[in-house]
C-alpha cells in the first residue's frame, strides 16, 4: 500500500494542489505543489544498489518544476524522449532554467544522516573537480552540508527537499521525518548548488537514471504541445 509522505510538505509551508499522487516505488507524490508557485511533477523516479543479485531501492525522487519551463527549453521542440534523454545540452537547459524548482527525496531504505551526507559532498567534489570549481569556498559550504546531515538519521520515509528558487544561486535543504523533526539549512555558494542540481537532473551522469528517463518523456510530452 503506498505511503503517503506528506509530512514536509505540511510542515515547510508548503501546499496540495487537488489531490491527484503519483505512485513512486510505493511512495505518493502530490503531482502538484506549491511553495512560491505552483509546480508540476514532471519527473520522478528513484536510486538503488544491487546487493547479491537483488535491486535494493534506496530513495523515490520526484522533481517538481515550473511549467513554464518548456518556455526555456523551445530548442528542443518535437524531439523524441530517447534523443532528450541523451543530450546532456537538454538537461543543462533545465538546470539553468530561471524557474523554481524542487527535489523531493523520500527515504526508501534507512541509512545515516552522516552517510547520505558523504555520498552528497564526493557526487559534488567530484563534479565541482572536473569543472576546475573546487576551491576554499566550495569546500567549506560542503563541510557545513556534512555537518548538516551528520546528527541525523534518515529512516524510512523521511523526507528531504532541495528548494531552488528562480534565477538564484541560494538553495535550501529541508529535512523533516515522521517524528516531526523538522530543519533546514541554505546553501549559500552558487558553484555548490548548481551541482546539487547536477547530481540529480544532469542527464547522463545524473544519480538516478529512470529520474532522467521520466523527465525526457514528460517534457518532450509538454514540448509537443
Amino acid at each position: 500500500m503506498p505511503f503517503h509522505s506528506n509530512l514536509s510538505l505540511r510542515s515547510q509551508n508548503w501546499a496540495f494542489l487537488g489531490s491527484e499522487v503519483e505512485v513512486v516505488a510505493d511512495i505518493d507524490f502530490p503531482k502538484q505543489i506549491v511553495k512560491a508557485k505552483p509546480l508540476s511533477l514532471l519527473g520522478h523516479g528513484s536510486t538503488e544498489i544491487e546487493i547479491h543479485f537483488l535491486e535494493i531501492k534506496l530513495t523515490a525522487i520526484g522533481v517538481y518544476l515550473e511549467p513554464s519551463i518548456v518556455e526555456h527549453l523551445q530548442q528542443w521542440k518535437g524531439k523524441a524522449a530517447k534523443d532528450l534523454e541523451e543530450d546532456d545540452d537538454f538537461f543543462q537547459a533545465i538546470i539553468s532554467a530561471p524557474v523554481e524548482k524542487v527535489i523531493r527525496v523520500v527515504v526508501i531504505k534507512e541509512i545515516k544522516g552522516s552517510q547520505y551526507g558523504v555520498q552528497l559532498e564526493s557526487a559534488v567534489r567530484d563534479r565541482l573537480a572536473a569543472d576546475d570549481k573546487y576551491e576554499d569556498e566550495e569546500e567549506a559550504q560542503l563541510e557545513k552540508i556534512v555537518e548538516f546531515f551528520q546528527s541525523k538519521y534518515l529512516k524510512t520515509h523521511s523526507v528531504i527537499n532541495f528548494h531552488f528558487p528562480p534565477a538564484s544561486t541560494i538553495a535550501e535543504i529541508e529535512f523533516s521525518s515522521d517524528e516531526k523533526e523538522e530543519s533546514k539549512m541554505k546553501v549559500e555558494n552558487g558553484n555548490v548548488v548548481e551541482m546539487i542540481k547536477k547530481w540529480y537532473l544532469g542527464g547522463t551522469r545524473g544519480v538516478s537514471q529512470p529520474t532522467i528517463s521520466s523527465l525526457a518523456n514528460n517534457l518532450a510530452i509538454e514540448l509537443s504541445k
